[in-house]
């Protein structure tokens, strides 16, 4: 059975009890263009073979539905009661679907996952999610950041310490393997991790016991591991400074964190939940206009996520109008430039903007004309529309273009002169 979530009278998910009721054995592949984790997490929670986002590949669509009439299993089973509303990722796009279908997948088992990704990604949300919505929910969640210990300190950390291991050591001190049973542990930074620490680590997911610093007694672990690193593991392997045998061990399930500027149509959508996070949270409640939208599309965010959020919460409290538009993001962007040490002021010349576009959107080549003008179009027209109000007379006079053909390229580029009118 393939089947979309949205139907023309009702919810897909929701009919599906009946047809399970009608074949219990019968393979469901579900589609959906609600791309939120929330979607992919209720449409695995039927027990469905697979779970396609819109827009999907055709062909593999295709051998999917061979597959399940072939009998090879079904994603894994996932309780309805766990689906709660407010889940904390979020995007729309392919790379966050990948993720979304990732996390789907482990939510019933205990395997190890490694999380990759640049720092501000979302990492860590990432593991919260499979703690959150897998089965040890009820258990805790420690997460360890396994950069911010000193090396002399970070088995004791870990492992724990019986009294009298060292000096200083004045009672026993139960570690974080310890402190998270029935749970998950989450090990942030781990491409950061001492070499001693790796060979006690890499010890401990071999045996499934941990011995405390100083002790005797082997203790038997009951945690599910995942591990994430903002580092890239092969070269450091290579380099001799992370064992070969410990990445294999963690490498079980990967998970990619996709960088911000590889999901610039997230942006709009995350910028819109933070605005919402921030109101809840007791800041200025904030409407995004389209032109605010497209202007924070356009930066770099090279710090991500995080970034994002941070700049965001920033927004809400600093912006002088309920309705945020490029205006009011605009001084804030320029006070977001970093300036080094000696550096002189950000160049803002034209030649520094299509050198800063060139490196960014990396047309391809023959290509670069038409991208260049797209690029340069929406941005001009939007500012121009701005300053008219909307007429369009006038901003066609400032353009010094044709009327018609003003009309024309506003169509193309999606932008309603409408919504630059300035109201009472």
């Amino acid at each position: 059975m393939v089947t979309d979530v949205m139907l023309p009278d009702g919810d897909g998910i929701e009919t599906l009890e009946a047809a399970r009721g009608q074949d219990p054995d019968m393979p469901i592949v579900i589609l959906s263009a609600q791309n939120t984790l929330d979607t992919a997490v209720r449409a695995t929670s039927t027990g469905a073979f697979e779970y396609f986002p819109k827009p999907f590949d055709i062909d593999e669509l295709a051998r999917t539905v061979r597959q399940a009439v072939g009998g090879s299993g079904s994603l894994a089973d996932v309780d309805g009661e766990q689906v709660a509303p407010g889940l904390p990722l979020v995007g729309g796009s392919a790379a966050m679907q990948q993720v979304f279908r990732m996390i789907t997948r482990v939510l019933r088992n205990d395997l190890t996952v490694l999380i990759t990704g640049e720092s501000g990604t979302g990492k860590e949300l990432v593991a919260e999610a499979i703690h959150g919505l897998g089965q040890r929910k009820d258990g805790p969640f420690i997460a360890v950041n396994t950069a911010a210990i000193p090396a002399e300190l970070i088995e004791s950390e870990l492992f724990g310490h019986e009294k009298g291991a060292f000096t200083g050591a004045v009672a026993r001190h139960i570690g974080k393997f310890e402190q998270a049973a029935g749970g998950t542990l989450f090990l942030d930074e781990i491409g950061d991790m001492p070499a001693q620490a790796q060979t006690r680590l890499l010890r401990a997911l071999q045996s499934g016991t941990v011995r405390r610093v100083g002790g005797r007694e082997e203790v038997r672990l009951d945690v599910r591991i995942i591990a994430a690193t903002n580092k890239a593991l092969e070269p450091e392997i290579a380099a001799g400074r992370f064992r070969e045998d410990l990445y294999y061990r963690l490498n079980v399930v990967p998970i990619e964190m996709p960088p911000l500027r590889d999901r610039k149509e997230d942006i709009e959508v995350l910028t819109r939940h933070f605005l919402q996070l921030a109101a809840n949270e007791g800041l200025p409640r904030r409407q995004l206009t389209p032109d605010g939208a497209d202007l924070l599309s356009r930066q770099p965010w090279r710090g991500n996520v995080r970034e994002l959020k941070n700049f965001v919460y920033r927004l809400a409290l600093l912006a002088r109008e309920d309705l945020v538009d490029a205006d009011n993001i605009l001084p804030l962007l320029r006070n977001e430039q970093p300036q080094g040490a000696g550096e002189g002021p950000v160049d803002t010349s034209i030649d520094a903007a299509v050198a800063r576009w060139l490196d960014m959107a990396r047309p391809a080549n023959g290509t670069i004309y038409d991208a260049a003008l797209a690029a340069l179009e929406r941005p001009l027209f939007t500012m121009v529309l701005r300053e008219t109000g909307g007429n369009q007379l006038r901003a066609a006079q400032n353009l010094g273009i044709n009327r018609n053909t003003l009309r024309k390229r506003l169509s193309d580029l999606a932008l309603d002169p409408d919504a630059f009118i300035r109201r009472p």
